[in-house]
C-alpha cells in the first residue's frame, strides 16, 4: 500500500514539474516572440514609412512596376540562400551540433558552411547580373512589348542581384543568431533596408538620371550594411569564422541534402508569387504595383506576429526533437497553432473591413491617386482571407523542418501550386488583379490545411485540451470586432 501511495506521489510530483516546465518553456517562448515582434514591428513600420515615401515620389508608376519585378527576382533567390529553405535545413542541424558536439566543431561546422553558401551565391548573382534580360523576359514577358520599360528593369535588375550576395551571408549570420537564442538583431536587420530605400527615394533620386533606379541603388547598399552589423555579434558568440570550401564536409553534405527538398518546397511558394507577377505582368500599368501595397498590408501582421513566432518555434522544436522530447514538441506545437488563431482570425477581419481607409491613409499622397488606393484595397480584401493560411504555414512547416522532413511539405507546395494556377487562370479573367489575389489565399489555406491534417494524422501533433471554448471566445470577438468596425 505505501509503495502504491509512493509510486502515485511521484508520478504527481512528475506533472506538476512537468507543468511548471511546460509554463517556463512557454513563458521563455513568449518572451522571445515579443523581442522578435517588436523588432519586426519598428521594421514594419518604416516599411510603411518607405513604402508612402515611395508611392507619394513614383505613384503606381511604370517605373515602380519594373523596381518591383527587378527586386522580386533576387528576393526569389534571397528566400532559398537566406531565410527560406538554407535555414529551414541550417538550423536544426547546428541544433544537433549544439548539443552533441564541441565549440570548435561548430565553429569548423559554421566556416565550412558559410564558405560553400557564400561561393553558391556569388557565382548565381554574376550569373543574374550577366543574364538580366533574359531573368525579366521569363518572370515579365508582358514587359517585352513596352521597350523603355523593358530596359529600366533589366538596368535596375542588374544593380539589385549583387544583393543577393550579401544578404545571403546576412542570412546564415541571423540562422546562427536564431540558433543561439539572440532573436532581436536578426530581427531588426531588416530596419536598415527600409532605411536604405528611404534614403535613396529622398536624396539619391533627385540626383539620378531615371529617378526610380536610386531604389535599386538603396537595395545594393542595404544587403552590404545588413551584412556588416550582423559581425560583432556573432564575434560575441565566438562564431566568427573563416569561410571554408569542403563540399564533403558531413555537415555540409547534411544541409545539402536536406535543402534539395526544401528548396522545391520554397520555391514553390515564390512561384506562386512569380505567376502573379507574370500574368499580372499582361494587365494595365500599375497592377504589380496594386497588388505589391496589398501584400505589403497583409506582410504587417504576418511579420509582426506569423513569422516572429515561427523563426522563435523553430529552434525550439529542434532543440525537442534532438531531446527525443516528443511530449512537450506536440505541446508547444499545439500552444504556437493557438497563438496562431488568436492573433489570425481578428486580424483578417479588420484587415478585409479597413483596407480602403488603411490604404487611403497610408498611400493616397502625391502620385498614388484615389483609383490606386481603390485597385490595392480589392487586392486587399483577398489576400486577407488567406491570413491564417499564411500564418498556419509558417508555424506547420516548422513542424517538418524540425524533424529534418523536407518532402511532405514540398509534396503539399506542389498540390497547392497547382491549384493556385488554375485558380489565377479561372478568376483573373473575372475579377482581374483581385483574382489572383484570391487564388493565392485559397492555395494558402489548402496548404495549411493538409499540413495540419497530416501532423495529426502522424500524431506528431496532439491538439490539448479547450479548442473548443478558445475557438468560441475568439469567434464571439471577432463578430464584436467586426461589428464595431
Amino acid at each position: 500500500m505505501v509503495r502504491h501511495q509512493d509510486i502515485k506521489y511521484e508520478r504527481r510530483l512528475f506533472k506538476i514539474g512537468h507543468h511548471r516546465n511546460q509554463r517556463v518553456v512557454s513563458l521563455h517562448l513568449i518572451k522571445s516572440i515579443a523581442k522578435v515582434g517588436s523588432n519586426t514591428l519598428i521594421s514594419r513600420l518604416f516599411g510603411l514609412i518607405r513604402d508612402i515615401v515611395i508611392a507619394n515620389s513614383f505613384g503606381a508608376s511604370a517605373g515602380v512596376d519594373g523596381f518591383l519585378v527587378a527586386f522580386r527576382l533576387p528576393n526569389f533567390l534571397r528566400r532559398l540562400f537566406a531565410e527560406g529553405a538554407f535555414s529551414q535545413a541550417f538550423i536544426p542541424i547546428l541544433a544537433d551540433y549544439q548539443k552533441n558536439h564541441s565549440l570548435e566543431d561548430v565553429r569548423d561546422f559554421c566556416a565550412h558552411v558559410s564558405g560553400v553558401l557564400g561561393l553558391s551565391v556569388l557565382l548565381v548573382s554574376i550569373a543574374g547580373v550577366l543574364g538580366a534580360p533574359f531573368f525579366v523576359m521569363i518572370f515579365a514577358p508582358g514587359f517585352g512589348g513596352e521597350p523603355d520599360k523593358f530596359a529600366l528593369t533589366v538596368e535596375m535588375t542588374r544593380l539589385t542581384f549583387p544583393y543577393l550576395f550579401f544578404i545571403s551571408l546576412a542570412g546564415f549570420a541571423s540562422s546562427v543568431l536564431n540558433a543561439y537564442g539572440r532573436f532581436g538583431v536578426p530581427a531588426f536587420v531588416p530596419v536598415l533596408l527600409n532605411w536604405c530605400l528611404i534614403a535613396a527615394t529622398l536624396w539619391l533620386s533627385p540626383y539620378m538620371e531615371e529617378p526610380v533606379t536610386a531604389l535599386a541603388w538603396g537595395v545594393f547598399v542595404a544587403g552590404v550594411v545588413q551584412l556588416i552589423f550582423q559581425i560583432p555579434f556573432l564575434m560575441r558568440l565566438g562564431l566568427l569564422v573563416r569561410p571554408r570550401f569542403q563540399w564533403r564536409h558531413s555537415g555540409v553534405a547534411r544541409i545539402i541534402r536536406i535543402m534539395v527538398p526544401g528548396i522545391i518546397g520554397v520555391s514553390v511558394v515564390q512561384v506562386n508569387l512569380l505567376i502573379d507577377t507574370l500574368i499580372a505582368s499582361f494587365l494595365v500599368t500599375g497592377t504589380v504595383t496594386w497588388l505589391y501595397y496589398a501584400d505589403r498590408m497583409v506582410e504587417f501582421p504576418l511579420g509582426v506576429f506569423g513569422i516572429a513566432l515561427a523563426t522563435v518555434v523553430l529552434p525550439t522544436l529542434s532543440r525537442l526533437h534532438a531531446s527525443a522530447d516528443s511530449r512537450d514538441f506536440a505541446k508547444t506545437l499545439d500552444w504556437s497553432l493557438r497563438l496562431v488563431f488568436v492573433i489570425g482570425l481578428p486580424s483578417t477581419i479588420a484587415l478585409a473591413i479597413l483596407a480602403t481607409p488603411i490604404l487611403s491613409t497610408l498611400f493616397e499622397y502625391g502620385e498614388f491617386g484615389s483609383n490606386d488606393v481603390y485597385k490595392a484595397s480589392v487586392a486587399l480584401i483577398a489576400y486577407s482571407i488567406g491570413l491564417l493560411g499564411f500564418m498556419g504555414i509558417k508555424v506547420l512547416a516548422a513542424g517538418f523542418y524540425s524533424r529534418e522532413d523536407m518532402k511532405t511539405p514540398v509534396r503539399v507546395a506542389l498540390i497547392a501550386m497547382v491549384v493556385n494556377l488554375i485558380l489565377n487562370l479561372s478568376f483573373v479573367g473575372i475579377m482581374g488583379h483581385a483574382g489572383l489575389a484570391l487564388a493565392t489565399s485559397i492555395s494558402a489555406l489548402l496548404n495549411a490545411v493538409l499540413l495540419f491534417r497530416i501532423l495529426v494524422v502522424n500524431n506528431v501533433l496532439q491538439l490539448q485540451g479547450g479548442w473548443g471554448l478558445l475557438a468560441l471566445r475568439v469567434f464571439v470577438g471577432g463578430a464584436i470586432l467586426g461589428i464595431v468596425l
